[in-house]
């Protein structure tokens, strides 16, 4: 499952959420509109290079209709269509949504959950949302302007520190969705992805419920996982990334507890399938430069190897 994070299309044109839906059917009206009055407009022109230098007949209803109510009608049409359509989408539901808060970070995303006892879940990079149910999603920025634009499932929102903005996606056919930053950031804006997967509401609280619990080790050597396990906090990682059960706490980089289990590494750089965490160790800067965290290249092989084992089966 990791291997891929090509995920759909990012396109407006292929909606898969309520929201997205009723954006593209504006874009469509829209379009449509513009279409038809470009086809008149370009038929009078064609009409009169036809008549040469004749003066056009009727000039004061060509001057008041066509000149003054056409366009008066027209656009207040339009835009009377839009302002109530688009008026929907604030509108409250009758379910009660998933709260979910996503900040924005240079340059990656922190997503947080509420579990039904209360207990807050923090991911990166990854946004998963159960089908049909409205997810309310309270967007937020650490230092710089960001702006959260998932085209197959809503409109753009911008994230503007010390303030919080709102998006409501109700995804309603499942699959995976890239998002991104739509807003000049900084060095790798371009790199700042955010996966989104739509997925049943049963396989959601499933999955939830799953990654609120604390890191466990997996099927591999012993030995090697508790290197691994010490090579983390002896070389400092514990310092800006938490691993519930492990060292908690830290909140400069993103929590670590269930990596394994996401679709990326580095918000989108790099699918993460297995040796991916050990490439990213030593390659972090070459994959994504002006990234917050050092690389590890001077590390030897077998420190390495047993970190990037042991990261690998925090699922």
């Amino acid at each position: 499952m990791n291997a891929s994070i090509s995920g759909a299309a990012p396109s407006v044109l292929a909606p898969a959420g309520v929201e997205a839906g009723l954006l593209g059917e504006l874009g469509w009206v829209l379009i449509s509109g513009a279409a038809a009055i470009f086809a008149l407009m370009a038929g009078l022109l064609a009409w009169a290079v036809r008549r040469g230098g004749k003066p056009p007949p009727h000039t004061a209803w060509w001057v008041l209709g066509g000149g003054l109510a056409f366009p008066v009608l027209t656009l207040s049409a339009l835009l009377a269509y839009t302002a109530l359509r688009t008026a929907e989408l604030q509108q409250p539901g009758t379910q009660a949504p998933l709260v979910v808060s996503v900040t924005g970070r240079m340059w990656w995303w922190e997503v947080r959950y509420r579990t039904d006892d209360g207990q807050e879940v923090r991911l990166a990079n990854e946004l998963r949302l159960p089908l049909g149910r409205p997810a309310q999603i309270a967007l937020q920025a650490d230092e710089v302007i960001h702006s959260l634009w998932v085209p197959a499932l809503g409109g753009k929102v911008d994230l503007i520190p010390g303030r919080v903005n709102h998006l409501r996606i109700t995804p309603t056919q499942p699959g995976l969705h890239r998002g991104q930053c739509a807003e000049f950031c900084g060095l790798q804006h371009a790199k700042m992805a955010l996966h989104v997967q739509a997925m049943p509401a049963g396989d959601f609280k499933s999955w939830l419920r799953q990654q609120a619990q604390p890191a466990a080790s997996r099927a591999a050597s012993a030995e090697l996982l508790a290197r691994g396990r010490q090579a983390f906090l002896r070389q400092g990682c514990a310092s800006c990334h938490s691993v519930r059960g492990v060292a908690d706490g830290a909140r400069l980089g993103p929590d670590l507890t269930h990596v394994a289990s996401r679709h990326a590494l580095g918000a989108g750089v790099l699918p993460n399938g297995p040796g991916a965490l050990r490439r990213w160790l030593v390659e972090v800067q070459a994959l994504k430069p002006g990234a917050r965290m050092p690389g590890y290249a001077h590390l030897d092989a077998t420190t390495l190897d047993a970190l990037g084992a042991w990261l690998e089966q925090l699922r």
